[in-house]
């Protein structure tokens, strides 16, 4: 089990790691009614019920503290690779595949919207830190989805002209920007349950070339 240590270096107690996680909490809750450059440590303590002092013991800022919060999501991302890996292309399983992985996907960044938004802002304006952060909750589809093409190609079922990266990198950076844009197709007139079948038809066109067996 990894420690928890404060920012001076010593190892925080069952206590001070539950104040800790009490201010992550916080933070998280108030980037999702907040923007990022609004949230100052004063807010956070007082919301956690502590004191700006009790912050900067466990948090060098606010930005140290979201980049805490960034690093769990990106973990937890890790759930996303399941929709991918070891899944059929084929058939009525494929079709199967593409709405699972499109749902996940979708249900995924829903969650952590608050935080993917910091993520995306960061990452924009050239921090290599949420850079890094977003590309290793890409990277946990883009990389099964690359070796799902390549498995494909060699079975002959995909053209040899494919560039599996380039084509799964694509895919996965659709997803994330419908992901991030998923309220803005209500103002197109577009349901959510319009939307899934549409983005599934989408995904499993790019992966095997091929309109998904009904």
């Amino acid at each position: 089990m990894t420690q928890v240590r404060t920012v001076d270096g010593r190892v925080a107690g069952r206590r001070g790691q539950a104040t800790r996680q009490k201010l992550l909490d916080c933070l998280g809750e108030m980037l999702s009614s907040s923007p990022y450059r609004d949230v100052k440590v004063i807010d956070v303590a007082r919301r956690a019920g502590t004191s700006p002092a009790t912050f900067y013991q466990y948090f060098p800022d606010v930005e140290g503290a979201v980049l805490e919060l960034a690093e769990s999501m990106a973990k937890d991302g890790a759930v996303l690779s399941e929709l991918v890996s070891d899944r059929s292309w084929a058939g009525r399983s494929g079709r199967r595949t593409a709405e699972e992985l499109v749902d996940g996907f979708l249900s995924f960044w829903r969650k952590n919207d608050a935080i993917l938004r910091v993520v995306d802002l960061g990452a924009a304006e050239g921090d290599k830190r949420f850079y890094k952060i977003r590309m290793k909750v890409l990277n946990h589809v883009n990389g099964p989805l690359t070796k799902s093409i390549k498995e494909l190609q060699a079975k002959g079922r995909v053209d040899k002209d494919v560039n599996p990266a380039a084509t799964a990198g694509a895919l996965v950076t659709m997803l994330a920007s419908v992901a991030g844009h998923q309220k803005g197709f209500q103002t197109w007139g577009v349901k959510q349950a319009e939307l899934k079948p549409n983005l599934a038809l989408l995904v499993h066109l790019g992966v095997t070339g091929r309109k998904p067996t009904r």
